[in-house]
């Protein structure tokens, strides 16, 4: 079965953290890059981080230095560690496969004193 399952989102206060964990399928896993995405109520899903096969990532600029994006290969998990967060990282975050373009259903993250 071709799945990605989210899980780690929650509530949680200015300056804390969070770690996002997408198990994946092995087909999924394997085949290509995998990435985080975030959607804020009325805004645009953008990307979050990306890590390939080789292990090579890429943030984006609102997020550098505060998120690290990993892969679990014995498990085949993605993991997004978020700390410092902020108010405006409230968002869902969807994990994703560039491997047949498969999303997950997505969790939702709260930043919120």
């Amino acid at each position: 079965q071709v799945q990605l399952v989210e899980s780690g989102g929650g509530l949680v206060q200015p300056g804390g953290s969070l770690r996002l964990s997408c198990a994946a399928s092995a087909s999924l896993f394997n085949g290509n890059s995998m990435a985080w995405y975030r959607q804020a109520p009325g805004k645009e899903r953008d990307l979050v981080a990306r890590i390939t096969r080789s292990g090579y990532t890429d943030y984006a600029d609102a997020v550098k230095g505060r998120f690290t994006i990993s892969r679990d290969r014995a498990n085949n998990v993605v993991n997004l560690q978020m700390d410092s967060l902020k108010p405006e990282d409230t968002a869902v975050y969807y994990c994703y496969s560039a491997y047949m373009g498969v999303w997950g259903q997505g969790t939702q993250v709260t930043v919120s004193a």
